[in-house]
């Protein structure tokens, strides 16, 4: 299975998006960003860095003999993956029941009401175009 068919664990997460913030960065930059923002120890990152490499994730080249790591999926396209997969996972793909759900156990400000009456007008376009 390819990179862009997995998803991430929730560790690969903080450690992409130490990365969809800011790439290039070494292995050092990666480590202290890591340290500080998750208390990982730094060769905890590293040897993150060097299995994400292995999966497909990321990719590690040299410049001056230093390791540069920069994401080689974005994150936009992690996130899609892994909401279908939820999707699929929890509520056997349908929209309507997850969105019950979420509406069952929180209020929606009137904005994000508005958003999703965007949202659906959007997708009835798109689907008078594919009829």
């Amino acid at each position: 299975m390819e990179a862009n068919e997995k998803n991430l664990t929730p560790t690969e997460w903080r450690l992409m998006e130490c990365l969809w913030e800011h790439a290039p960065r070494t292995g050092r930059e990666a480590a202290e960003y890591m340290a500080a923002s998750q208390g990982w120890s730094r060769s905890t990152t590293l040897t993150l860095l060097r299995r994400m490499t292995a999966k497909g994730f990321i990719e590690c080249h040299e410049e001056n003999g230093v390791k540069v790591f920069s994401p080689l999926i974005a994150r936009t396209d992690a996130a899609v993956r892994e909401t279908d997969s939820f999707l699929s996972r929890v509520y056997r793909g349908s929209v309507s029941t997850l969105l019950s759900a979420v509406t069952q156990r929180q209020s929606l400000t009137r904005q994000e009401i508005d958003e999703l009456y965007e949202i659906i007008r959007q997708a009835e376009e798109v689907q008078r175009h594919d009829e």
